[in-house]
């Protein structure tokens, strides 16, 4: 564990703090993920009313991230981290106050905006860390990046669950998340530490050149990204309701459960370059998403005897289960990806995959409160996103093989 840490310590200061950065704006993420849908319905909203409102955090994604992949080609990345520094916590701020004052106008401009602030951190990071990081620390400053979500997660969750443990009325979901939001600004402190100086890529043709673009490794590529994201956007964005609805949990009892995932979580994605060097990515990458499948099953049929007293355990245990393998595939999954369309592509391809995700949750956010509204059991959702993530499996495994094929032949550096 010590040598994991140590090798995590020798990545440059500027990555770190770009990585504290990432983890304040995820804080908000997360908490805003885990229970503002909690406090949608304290505040009479459905699950169907909370759907339409959140995909429009999506859509705001959407819109910018295919034009920002093709911006930052050539040019510096760090004044986007700034848009996304401030942003995200303003906009998070704007969303707390149209629920209160039930403002379906503001709630919908602050949850588009929220999502175009996002955006400019979650697309350029990945490019950031492999432009200003040495080729061998590339695998962890990647995990590292990705391990920002777990930590986030863990911070947020017993921040949660501690104070609404202690007092319920006073650390509600509308005052904790409003904590989280106040806190996050401390980010501003963090990003104005980081070293001006950045490597940025000789552009050798134009940016608008969209011929200039492997398109066909980028699409092949974009496949099985895309099916895990539509399936994705079907039970990430919504499980604190099926934990509240079906299983009747607390807001301190889903956020003690979460906490204990994203520290599972984290300390799974620690391992991921000595289980890259372990068994490869050929293997790892199936094997740990399949298991994650079958979890996600056990859990979701829970609903089938959700009356019996066992059936919130059950649940509980597998998405325990599920977390740490779902989440220690992206690091490996991104790092194949980026490795496989190669340097000219990079930009394109993240621009792709934020634009990708964004557009899949928000098709599945909209096809969700669709569902809801129709009274379809959380169940029969949950089942859609397994059927889907089991494809994406096999899109995959066909993806790793060609870029092992386009290895041996030279092809990848």
């Amino acid at each position: 564990m010590l040598s994991l840490i140590r090798e995590y310590g020798k990545l440059d200061r500027s990555i770190h703090n770009i990585i504290v950065v990432e983890f304040f704006v995820q804080m908000i993420n997360l908490s805003f993920m885990a229970i503002l849908p909690l406090y949608m319905k304290v505040e009479g909203y459905t699950d169907a009313q909370y759907a339409h409102f959140t995909s429009y955090r999506y859509l705001g994604m959407l819109a910018l991230a295919l034009g920002l992949g093709m911006y930052i080609k050539g040019r510096k990345i760090l004044p986007m981290f700034y848009i996304a520094t401030v942003g995200v916590p303003f906009f998070g701020l704007l969303i707390l106050i149209g629920v209160h004052i039930h403002s379906d106008s503001l709630l919908l401009m602050s949850h588009l905006l929220w999502g175009t602030a996002y955006t400019f951190i979650q697309i350029p990071v990945l490019p950031y860390i492999l432009r200003n990081v040495p080729v061998h620390q590339h695998t962890s400053a990647i995990t590292l990046n990705f391990a920002t979500w777990s930590l986030a997660s863990i911070l947020s969750f017993l921040f949660i669950g501690v104070f609404n443990t202690i007092d319920p009325v006073l650390f509600n979901e509308k005052h904790l998340l409003f904590g989280i939001v106040i806190l996050s600004f401390s980010s501003i402190y963090f990003i104005l530490r980081v070293n001006k100086d950045e490597h940025v890529p000789v552009l050798t043709e134009k940016r608008s050149n969209i011929k200039g673009y492997d398109w066909k490794l980028i699409f092949k590529a974009m496949v099985p990204t895309s099916i895990i994201a539509f399936g994705a956007g079907f039970t990430i964005p919504f499980i604190s309701l099926f934990f509240s609805n079906v299983h009747h949990m607390s807001t301190a009892e889903f956020s003690y459960m979460s906490f204990a995932a994203s520290f599972i979580v984290a300390y799974a994605a620690l391992w991921v370059p000595k289980i890259k060097e372990g068994i490869g990515y050929k293997r790892a990458v199936p094997l740990t998403q399949s298991l994650a499948i079958m979890a996600l099953v056990v859990m979701a049929t829970t609903q089938y005897y959700s009356h019996i007293s066992t059936a919130v355990v059950i649940a509980i245990i597998f998405y325990l289960i599920r977390q740490p393998l779902m989440n220690i595939a992206a690091p490996m999954t991104s790092d194949i990806t980026m490795k496989y369309v190669g340097a000219s592509n990079r930009e394109m391809t993240s621009g792709l995959t934020s634009a990708i995700w964004s557009g899949s949750t928000f098709f599945s956010a909209i096809i969700f409160g669709i569902l809801r509204h129709m009274n379809v059991d959380y169940v029969n959702i949950f089942l859609i996103t397994a059927a889907l993530y089991s494809i994406g499996v096999i899109w995959y495994m066909i993806l790793i093989h060609d870029y092992h094929k386009r290895e041996k032949m030279g092809l990848i550096s």
